[in-house]
Protein backbone atom coordinates (compact mmCIF):
# COMPACT_ATOMS: atom_id res chain seq x y z
CA UNK A 1 0.00 0.00 0.00
CA UNK A 2 2.13 2.95 -0.98
CA UNK A 3 0.55 6.25 -0.62
CA UNK A 4 2.67 8.21 -2.35
CA UNK A 5 2.37 6.29 -5.31
CA UNK A 6 -0.84 6.70 -5.84
CA UNK A 7 -1.15 9.95 -6.48
CA UNK A 8 1.38 9.41 -9.47
CA UNK A 9 -1.20 7.20 -10.42
CA UNK A 10 -4.40 9.72 -10.03
CA UNK A 11 -4.57 11.11 -13.44
CA UNK A 12 -4.93 7.67 -14.88
CA UNK A 13 -7.48 6.55 -12.14
CA UNK A 14 -9.56 9.87 -13.25
CA UNK A 15 -9.44 8.99 -16.78
CA UNK A 16 -10.43 5.92 -16.35
CA UNK A 17 -13.17 6.74 -14.17
CA UNK A 18 -14.78 9.44 -16.55
CA UNK A 19 -14.32 6.57 -19.65
CA UNK A 20 -16.29 4.11 -17.57
CA UNK A 21 -18.82 6.34 -15.96
CA UNK A 22 -20.10 8.70 -18.95
CA UNK A 23 -21.42 12.49 -17.71
CA UNK A 24 -19.50 11.87 -14.06
CA UNK A 25 -17.84 15.27 -13.44
CA UNK A 26 -14.52 14.93 -11.67
CA UNK A 27 -12.71 18.18 -11.25
CA UNK A 28 -8.51 18.15 -10.08
CA UNK A 29 -6.62 21.05 -8.37
CA UNK A 30 -2.97 20.75 -8.59
CA UNK A 31 -0.33 23.18 -7.52
CA UNK A 32 2.35 23.98 -10.15
CA UNK A 33 6.18 23.57 -9.36
CA UNK A 34 8.46 26.73 -8.63
CA UNK A 35 9.83 25.52 -12.36
CA UNK A 36 7.64 26.41 -14.98
CA UNK A 37 9.27 23.61 -17.50
CA UNK A 38 8.83 20.73 -14.39
CA UNK A 39 6.84 18.10 -15.57
CA UNK A 40 5.31 17.16 -12.06
CA UNK A 41 2.69 18.71 -10.36
CA UNK A 42 1.70 18.48 -6.72
CA UNK A 43 -1.91 17.26 -5.95
CA UNK A 44 -4.04 19.74 -3.99
CA UNK A 45 -7.74 18.72 -4.46
CA UNK A 46 -10.51 16.51 -6.46
CA UNK A 47 -14.14 16.68 -6.42
CA UNK A 48 -16.33 13.57 -7.83
CA UNK A 49 -20.11 13.69 -8.49
CA UNK A 50 -21.44 10.50 -10.04
CA UNK A 51 -23.82 11.04 -12.88
CA UNK A 52 -26.57 8.42 -11.56
CA UNK A 53 -26.60 10.47 -8.16
CA UNK A 54 -26.58 13.28 -10.22
CA UNK A 55 -29.56 12.91 -12.04
CA UNK A 56 -31.68 11.21 -9.12
CA UNK A 57 -30.99 14.39 -7.45
CA UNK A 58 -32.50 16.54 -10.04
CA UNK A 59 -35.25 14.01 -10.67
CA UNK A 60 -36.63 13.73 -6.79
CA UNK A 61 -34.90 16.95 -5.96
CA UNK A 62 -35.55 18.00 -1.80
CA UNK A 63 -33.84 21.65 -1.79
CA UNK A 64 -32.23 20.40 1.94
CA UNK A 65 -28.51 19.60 1.47
CA UNK A 66 -25.87 19.04 4.53
CA UNK A 67 -22.21 19.85 4.28
CA UNK A 68 -19.01 17.89 6.21
CA UNK A 69 -15.87 16.77 6.16
CA UNK A 70 -13.70 14.50 7.70
CA UNK A 71 -10.08 13.54 8.27
CA UNK A 72 -7.85 11.17 6.20
CA UNK A 73 -6.21 8.94 8.44
CA UNK A 74 -2.94 8.41 6.28
CA UNK A 75 0.70 9.55 6.31
CA UNK A 76 -0.67 12.90 4.34
CA UNK A 77 -2.70 15.44 5.83
CA UNK A 78 -6.02 15.88 4.27
CA UNK A 79 -9.90 15.83 4.49
CA UNK A 80 -12.98 13.87 2.63
CA UNK A 81 -15.85 16.36 1.89
CA UNK A 82 -18.93 15.25 1.46
CA UNK A 83 -22.83 17.05 0.25
CA UNK A 84 -25.32 14.98 1.66
CA UNK A 85 -28.98 15.30 0.14
CA UNK A 86 -32.53 13.84 1.53
CA UNK A 87 -34.11 11.07 -0.35
CA UNK A 88 -37.82 10.45 -1.12
CA UNK A 89 -37.54 7.77 2.12
CA UNK A 90 -36.04 10.10 4.45
CA UNK A 91 -32.82 8.42 3.94
CA UNK A 92 -29.76 10.14 3.16
CA UNK A 93 -28.45 10.91 -0.33
CA UNK A 94 -24.74 11.36 -0.96
CA UNK A 95 -24.88 13.51 -3.74
CA UNK A 96 -20.76 15.23 -4.27
CA UNK A 97 -17.76 13.79 -2.40
CA UNK A 98 -13.56 14.94 -3.06
CA UNK A 99 -9.98 15.15 -0.62
CA UNK A 100 -9.06 18.51 -0.38
CA UNK A 101 -6.25 19.70 1.74
CA UNK A 102 -8.01 21.11 4.55
CA UNK A 103 -11.19 22.12 5.70
CA UNK A 104 -10.60 26.09 4.59
CA UNK A 105 -12.35 28.73 3.05
CA UNK A 106 -10.14 28.21 -0.58
CA UNK A 107 -10.98 24.23 -0.52
CA UNK A 108 -14.63 25.12 0.32
CA UNK A 109 -15.38 27.34 -2.12
CA UNK A 110 -14.05 25.60 -4.81
CA UNK A 111 -15.54 22.64 -3.85
CA UNK A 112 -19.22 24.52 -3.57
CA UNK A 113 -18.35 26.11 -6.93
CA UNK A 114 -17.69 22.87 -8.74
CA UNK A 115 -21.01 21.62 -7.00
CA UNK A 116 -22.89 25.29 -8.01
CA UNK A 117 -21.86 24.75 -11.49
CA UNK A 118 -22.90 20.48 -11.32
CA UNK A 119 -26.50 21.27 -10.88
CA UNK A 120 -26.94 24.81 -12.38
CA UNK A 121 -27.50 26.38 -8.80
CA UNK A 122 -27.47 30.33 -9.81
CA UNK A 123 -28.33 33.49 -7.22
CA UNK A 124 -31.76 32.76 -7.07
CA UNK A 125 -31.91 29.23 -6.71
CA UNK A 126 -33.52 28.26 -2.83
CA UNK A 127 -31.66 25.38 -0.81
CA UNK A 128 -31.12 25.12 3.02
CA UNK A 129 -27.83 24.33 3.54
CA UNK A 130 -26.51 22.45 7.37
CA UNK A 131 -23.31 22.18 8.59
CA UNK A 132 -21.66 22.01 11.46
CA UNK A 133 -21.07 26.04 11.80
CA UNK A 134 -17.51 25.33 10.09
CA UNK A 135 -15.47 28.69 9.97
CA UNK A 136 -14.26 27.57 6.36
CA UNK A 137 -18.07 27.72 5.59
CA UNK A 138 -18.87 30.68 7.10
CA UNK A 139 -16.08 32.60 5.39
CA UNK A 140 -16.99 31.26 2.37
CA UNK A 141 -20.46 32.72 1.99
CA UNK A 142 -22.64 29.65 3.10
CA UNK A 143 -23.57 30.18 6.46
CA UNK A 144 -24.60 34.00 6.62
CA UNK A 145 -25.65 37.13 4.72
CA UNK A 146 -23.80 38.13 1.38
CA UNK A 147 -24.54 41.82 1.53
CA UNK A 148 -21.64 44.10 3.44
CA UNK A 149 -24.23 46.05 5.56
CA UNK A 150 -26.15 42.94 6.64
CA UNK A 151 -22.76 41.30 7.85
CA UNK A 152 -22.23 44.33 9.54
CA UNK A 153 -25.46 44.19 11.35
CA UNK A 154 -25.14 40.21 11.48
CA UNK A 155 -21.95 40.72 14.03
CA UNK A 156 -24.11 42.34 16.27
CA UNK A 157 -24.91 40.29 19.62
CA UNK A 158 -28.32 41.68 20.11
CA UNK A 159 -29.72 41.19 16.96
CA UNK A 160 -27.87 37.64 16.27
CA UNK A 161 -29.28 37.18 20.09
CA UNK A 162 -32.87 37.69 18.91
CA UNK A 163 -32.64 36.22 15.57
CA UNK A 164 -31.39 33.06 16.92
CA UNK A 165 -34.82 33.16 19.12
CA UNK A 166 -36.78 33.32 16.20
CA UNK A 167 -34.86 30.76 14.06
CA UNK A 168 -34.57 28.52 16.96
CA UNK A 169 -38.72 29.02 17.83
CA UNK A 170 -40.45 25.79 17.42
CA UNK A 171 -44.08 27.65 16.67
CA UNK A 172 -45.11 29.79 14.02
CA UNK A 173 -47.07 31.61 16.40
CA UNK A 174 -43.86 32.16 18.38
CA UNK A 175 -41.87 33.31 15.16
CA UNK A 176 -44.13 35.51 14.15
CA UNK A 177 -44.68 37.48 18.02
CA UNK A 178 -40.53 37.03 17.80
CA UNK A 179 -40.59 38.68 14.21
CA UNK A 180 -42.70 41.95 15.06
CA UNK A 181 -40.31 42.31 18.28
CA UNK A 182 -37.83 41.90 16.42
CA UNK A 183 -38.87 44.87 13.99
CA UNK A 184 -37.83 47.41 16.98
CA UNK A 185 -34.00 46.30 16.80
CA UNK A 186 -33.71 47.41 13.39
CA UNK A 187 -36.02 47.61 10.42
CA UNK A 188 -33.36 47.68 7.64
CA UNK A 189 -32.52 43.58 8.79
CA UNK A 190 -35.90 42.58 9.60
CA UNK A 191 -36.69 44.31 5.85
CA UNK A 192 -34.02 42.10 4.48
CA UNK A 193 -35.03 38.58 6.57
CA UNK A 194 -38.85 39.33 4.68
CA UNK A 195 -37.11 38.22 1.21
CA UNK A 196 -35.70 34.83 2.24
CA UNK A 197 -38.78 32.07 3.20
CA UNK A 198 -39.10 31.13 7.01
CA UNK A 199 -38.60 27.73 5.44
CA UNK A 200 -34.88 28.05 4.67
CA UNK A 201 -33.78 28.97 8.17
CA UNK A 202 -36.32 28.92 10.59
CA UNK A 203 -37.12 25.56 12.39
CA UNK A 204 -40.95 26.43 12.67
CA UNK A 205 -41.18 26.01 9.52
CA UNK A 206 -38.99 23.18 8.85
CA UNK A 207 -41.17 20.01 7.30
CA UNK A 208 -37.34 17.91 8.02
CA UNK A 209 -36.73 18.97 11.42
CA UNK A 210 -36.13 15.63 12.88
CA UNK A 211 -33.44 15.15 10.44
CA UNK A 212 -31.58 17.73 12.39
CA UNK A 213 -30.84 16.03 15.35
CA UNK A 214 -30.01 12.82 13.11
CA UNK A 215 -27.05 14.44 11.69
CA UNK A 216 -27.12 12.84 8.27
CA UNK A 217 -23.77 13.77 7.42
CA UNK A 218 -21.95 11.73 10.48
CA UNK A 219 -24.37 8.94 8.99
CA UNK A 220 -22.60 8.67 5.54
CA UNK A 221 -19.18 9.72 7.23
CA UNK A 222 -19.22 6.28 9.39
CA UNK A 223 -20.56 4.89 6.30
CA UNK A 224 -16.51 5.39 4.78
CA UNK A 225 -14.25 5.40 7.98
CA UNK A 226 -12.87 2.58 6.76
CA UNK A 227 -11.80 3.99 3.64
CA UNK A 228 -10.48 7.06 5.37
CA UNK A 229 -7.39 5.15 6.47
CA UNK A 230 -6.45 4.08 2.98
CA UNK A 231 -4.25 5.72 0.00
CA UNK A 232 -5.78 8.32 -2.31
CA UNK A 233 -7.32 6.02 -4.85
CA UNK A 234 -8.35 3.40 -2.43
CA UNK A 235 -10.18 5.66 -0.51
CA UNK A 236 -11.93 7.41 -3.90
CA UNK A 237 -12.84 3.41 -4.87
CA UNK A 238 -14.23 3.11 -1.77
CA UNK A 239 -16.51 5.69 -1.48
CA UNK A 240 -17.35 4.93 -4.88
CA UNK A 241 -18.00 1.24 -4.05
CA UNK A 242 -20.35 2.06 -1.26
CA UNK A 243 -22.24 4.82 -3.53
CA UNK A 244 -22.60 2.09 -6.11
CA UNK A 245 -23.78 -1.14 -3.20
CA UNK A 246 -26.20 1.90 -1.85
CA UNK A 247 -28.15 2.59 -4.75
CA UNK A 248 -29.10 -0.87 -5.84
CA UNK A 249 -30.10 -2.08 -2.23
CA UNK A 250 -32.39 1.46 -2.22
CA UNK A 251 -33.87 -0.51 -5.48
CA UNK A 252 -34.15 -3.55 -3.96
CA UNK A 253 -36.45 -2.28 -1.24
CA UNK A 254 -38.13 0.16 -3.19
CA UNK A 255 -39.15 -2.64 -5.29
CA UNK A 256 -41.08 -4.49 -1.99
CA UNK A 257 -43.02 -1.15 -1.32
CA UNK A 258 -46.52 -1.66 -2.13
CA UNK A 259 -48.38 1.37 -3.71
CA UNK A 260 -47.07 4.50 -5.17
CA UNK A 261 -45.42 5.74 -1.81
CA UNK A 262 -42.09 5.35 -0.37
CA UNK A 263 -42.10 2.48 2.94
CA UNK A 264 -41.44 5.59 5.07
CA UNK A 265 -43.73 7.62 3.50
CA UNK A 266 -46.44 4.53 3.58
CA UNK A 267 -45.81 4.16 7.41
CA UNK A 268 -46.12 8.01 8.48
CA UNK A 269 -49.53 7.65 6.69
CA UNK A 270 -50.74 4.77 7.49
CA UNK A 271 -50.31 6.22 11.39
CA UNK A 272 -51.83 9.53 10.63
CA UNK A 273 -55.06 8.08 8.41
Amino acid sequence: MDYTKQYELLRDYVLELQATNPNTTIKKDECSEPKLDSPTRQFRRIYVCLDPLKKGFKACLRDFLGLDGAFMKGPFPAQVLSIIGLDSNNGIYPLAYGIVESKNIESWKWFLQNFGDDLDLRRNSNFTFISDRQKGLQSAGVSQPRHHNMRKKWRQTEYRDHLWRCASATIIHEFEHLMKEFVHFNKEVCEWLKQILPVHWAMSHFSVSDVLISNMYEVFNGKIDKGRDKPVIGCLKYIREYLMKRICNVMKEMKKAKGPLTPTTTDILAARK
